[in-house]
This record gives structure tokens, C-alpha cells and sequence, in this order.
């Protein structure tokens, strides 16, 4: 099949392209950038030295439908409900990577992403892309929003209990680090080598814009309403995230329950690997992968049942899950291209 990247020079654009190439399936036949138009993919990322003969273009519906009859939008929110309405209205099948397509409520979109949905009708046709929870959803949909980054780290680490139905569950506090490569390849001082290196730095406190995603996600699980406590961190490392959740379970639930519960419901999620009680998740370990990594304590003193997930950001919490989407929307084997195990150390 022929698939386009639209957005192609930002960090999940080149990793797309990195993955696609060892796609048995697909040709990569169309890539966009406004900003590089005209020069070689491989002239801006090296490493994708495999595509020296490929240039990025301008953005065009007509020839994007032409090129490819499946489409990643790598494009930033706000930009994508610009770009997503055309390739469907082309008859293209869309996998978007960006915020504009995650939420279903389009006043929540206003109230968090400062802005008016311009599509509101394809958000409710849209499929929320992590592929551990959206069942059948999945297969043959004409677009789907892949989630961000933090909610699935979050989302993969609390599914079950919310699932299950597990009190405390819908308050969790989640406690999370990201790589600076979470910030996207444009410049800011935060990324900023002497502002991030040797530093770790608490943001959007109380504000961040995965918060409602999350919620809307566990929530959805849970069937009742959330209201999650979510902190991010810039730490200084290119890539990963580790996403530590609390959750104030009582004294009711057991540790050999909590077990069960996770070994049980990720026991046919090929990019999910449960450590199991006791044994903890590092990003080192899942870093240039498509997999999560799950451990778990339950403190029966303090009620506390503590949940770390760990992924690459760029990979199971961008590209790679995107490529997994696609597997399960075209009815092909899910690990079809992804099954690459971490490079360690």
C-alpha cells in the first residue's frame, strides 16, 4: 500500500519514515514539509540515508490523494483539522498524530487547546488509536487520533483497574518524566541545552493539555467521570517517558488481584510487557521500541497501589503506535514492522 507523511521533517515525521522502511506492507510514496520543500529527505536526517531520492513537497489534496491511499499527519494541532478534512474528503484513510482529532467533545478542545474545532463532525467518526483499549474499533476506520504521548503511558498503566472497576482509580495521581525530544524538533529555550541538561523541571502544572485526554480515556474505561492528577517533568535525555501513577485502591484490593488483573488483561497486547510485582519499568529499556513496560507495588499499609509504565515517546507514544494503528485498521498482524526490541544501553 502507498503511504504518505505529511509533516515529515519534525521528530515523528523522521521516525515514520524510519519505521516504514522496514514495513512489508507499504511503499513510502509522498512526503511534506513546508519548510524543507524541495530538498532531500536524507539531506536533513542523515540516518535516513534510504530515501536520498525522495524530496519533501508541498502540502497539495489533490496530489496527496493521487500519491498515497493512506496518510500520517504529523502536523502540529490546529494545523491537522486544516489538512485531515481534505485527505477524507479525497477518499484518503488518515492515521494523525497531532491533539485536534483525541477529543470528542469540541468545547473541551476550545477550553484546552484555545481555539474552535473547524471539523467538529469528524470527531465523532474519529478512533482514539491506542490499540490496547479500542477493541474492534480499530479495524477499517477511515481516520484515527493517536494519543499523545503521556496518556499512553498513563492510560496503559491504570486500563486495567479502570476496566476492572477499581475504586480510586478515577483520582489517580500521575507523576511523569519526558524526554526533551517530547518537545518537537522546533527551538525553545526549555530544550535549550544549558537549560535542560543536569536539570529536572516540574510544567504545566495544573494545566497540561493531556489532562482532559486522560481523563476522557480512563474515564471511558471506568464508565464514571475522572478527575486525574497530572504533573509532567522535562528531564535531560533525548528520549522516553516514565510515567509513575498512585492510586488510593483502600485496603479491599489484594497484591495477588492486582497480578491477575494486569497479566490478565495484557496477556494478547503484543507491545505491552508486565514485570510483574515488585520489579520496575526504565526507559532505557524500551528506548527505539514500540513497547511499554509495566511494574507495580501494592502497599497494604497506606492503601497506595503504585503503577510505573515506561515508553519511548517517539516510538509506542508517536510513530510506532501510529504504525500499529495502521496494522489493526488494514487488518494486518498488529506487530507487523515494530517487533525491533530496545537498543541497550
Amino acid at each position: 500500500m502507498r503511504v504518505g507523511v505529511v509533516g515529515a521533517s519534525g521528530y515523528t515525521g523522521a521516525e515514520l519514515l524510519r519505521l516504514l522502511h522496514h514495513h512489508p506492507q507499504v511503499e513510502v510514496s509522498y512526503v511534506t514539509a513546508r519548510t524543507y520543500a524541495g530538498e532531500r529527505v536524507s539531506d536533513l536526517y542523515p540516518h535516513l540515508h534510504i530515501y536520498a531520492n525522495m524530496c519533501y513537497e508541498e502540502f497539495d489534496p489533490g496530489r496527496a490523494a493521487e500519491a498515497a491511499e493512506l496518510h500520517f499527519v504529523a502536523l502540529p494541532h490546529g494545523e491537522s483539522m486544516r489538512v485531515v478534512p481534505e485527505l477524507i474528503a479525497k477518499g484518503a484513510r488518515v492515521i494523525d498524530l497531532s491533539a485536534d482529532y483525541r477529543l470528542k467533545d469540541p468545547e473541551e478542545y476550545k477550553r484546552w487547546y484555545g481555539a474552535d474545532h473547524t471539523s467538529p463532525e469528524l470527531l465523532r467518526k474519529a478512533v482514539y488509536g491506542l490499540p490496547e483499549i479500542a477493541g474492534g474499533k480499530l479495524e477499517g476506520a477511515a481516520l484515527v487520533a493517536v494519543p499523545g504521548c503521556y496518556p499512553t503511558a498513563a492510560v496503559l498503566a491504570l486500563a486495567p483497574l479502570a476496566r476492572a472497576g477499581i475504586p480510586g482509580v478515577e483520582s489517580a495521581v500521575i507523576d511523569a518524566k519526558s524526554g526533551v525530544s517530547g518537545a518537537g524538533r522546533s527551538l525553545s529555550l526549555a530544550a535549550h541545552f544549558a537549560q535542560a541538561e543536569g536539570s529536572v523541571k516540574p510544567y504545566g502544572v495544573g494545566s497540561h493539555r493531556h489532562t482532559p485526554e486522560m481523563e476522557q480515556a480512563i474515564g471511558g474505561l471506568a464508565e464514571k467521570a475522572c478527575r486525574l492528577v497530572f504533573t509532567p517533568h522535562l528531564v535531560p535525555m533525548s528520549r522516553g517517558i516514565l510515567a509513575t501513577c498512585y492510586v488510593r485502591t483502600g485496603s479491599a484490593l489484594k497484591p495477588e488481584e492486582v497480578d491477575r488483573l494486569y497479566q490478565g488483561y495484557y496477556a494478547h497486547c503484543p507491545f505491552v510487557v508486565c514485570l510483574g510485582r515488585g520489579r520496575f519499568p526504565e526507559t532505557k529499556a524500551v528506548c527505539g521500541s514500540n513497547y511499554c513496560h509495566l511494574g507495580w507495588h501494592l502497599d497494604l499499609e497506606r492503601g497506595m497501589l503504585t503503577v510505573a509504565a515506561a515508553i519511548d515517546n517517539l516510538v509506542k507514544g508517536a510513530s510506532g503506535q501510529a504504525v500499529q494503528c495502521m496494522n489493526a485498521a488494514c487488518g494486518w498482524d498488529e506487530k507487523t514492522g515494530l517487533e525491533a526490541l530496545g537498543v541497550f544501553p
